[in-house]
């Protein structure tokens, strides 16, 4: 199935982050979203508002009071809402455990790639009828990427561009052999929540990036004090604010079209199935998602 090619011209940046983050500053005619998707409830209500023209989308992952475990995360609602709103480019806000000495807590990454070592979550819009396989190759789009990354370092703020993000389940932190065994595979970063979140937004044809927020050494540190909630909090509240000024910076530097984008055509050769063997309530279900790509097959 191939789409039609469709430049955006004034972005929609969503960002997908702790709560008090749409509470940025210079954030205009602010207003929540309620949604309900076809995949079940989003984490929380949509915040939506405008800085300096653009419309910003802002969604606490945990919801608000952070009421909501990793692996409690309805994943594809989120995303589902996001692109219902019209979002473009969507920005990962995450707190990370460094798993390198030179990456230090405080220090921002933005992240490149992704091991996925989840199990307990859905990672698919697709089924049902409609046979999907996306590529992840590069599941992070090279163009907002830099755009976070050059916005850090023009505020002066550590920074590091690219690196490997692994993904575990939780809660629970990681046992010191797990981290060691990361650690041997070369990854920068450890978290809970970018996967299946980057899966998710590239099946849905958004540009995905994260702003990686390092708050602990984890514990393969042996000279640091091992992992605690204490000390994650205390260090991602400091970050918050340097997040904030990342996320105002990028935003106005986003190109207003998405054709040098990964993620826009991420579909066009990724459906296997027939359409004429695509149920009529799967058409339903996937339209906002694959609508581009059913017409011209209509029965």
């Amino acid at each position: 199935m191939e789409g039609k090619t469709n430049p955006v011209e004034t972005p929609t940046v969503g960002v997908i982050g702790g709560s008090g983050l749409y509470e940025m500053e210079g954030l205009e005619n602010i207003r929540e979203v309620t949604l309900t998707t076809p995949f079940g409830e989003p984490s929380d209500g949509f915040i939506v508002g405008e800085l300096a023209g653009l419309t910003m989308v802002f969604l606490p992952r945990h919801g608000r009071g952070h009421r909501l475990t990793p692996s409690e995360i309805n994943y594809r609602a989120n995303i589902y809402g996001m692109k219902s709103l019209g979002v473009t480019h969507l920005v990962s806000v995450s707190a990370v455990g460094s798993m390198k000495e030179e990456i230090h807590p405080g220090d921002v990454v933005v992240v490149d790639q992704f091991i996925d070592r989840t199990y307990r979550r859905e990672t698919s819009f697709f089924g049902g009828g409609v046979v999907v396989h996306v590529s992840m190759a590069d599941p992070v789009c090279p163009i907002l990427a830099d755009c976070l990354h050059d916005a850090a370092l023009s505020l002066g703020i550590p920074v590091h561009r690219g690196g490997t993000y692994v993904c575990i389940e939780g809660p629970q932190f990681s046992t010191r052999g797990e981290s060691l065994v990361y650690r041997s595979w070369g990854v920068d970063v450890i978290g809970m929540t970018n996967m299946p979140e980057a899966r998710l937004a590239r099946e849905a044809e958004i540009s995905y990036a994260t702003l990686a927020l390092a708050t602990d050494y984890d514990c393969w540190h042996e000279t640091e004090e091992a992992v605690s909630v204490e000390a994650v909090v205390n260090t991602l509240r400091e970050n918050v604010s340097r997040a904030k000024q990342i996320i105002a910076k990028a935003v106005l530097e986003i190109p207003g079209s998405r054709r040098g984008s990964p993620a826009w055509h991420a579909l066009e050769n990724a459906i296997i199935t027939d359409p004429s063997h695509i149920p009529p309530e799967a058409r339903d279900t996937f339209s906002l998602l694959l609508g581009r790509y059913f017409e011209g097959h209509e029965d």
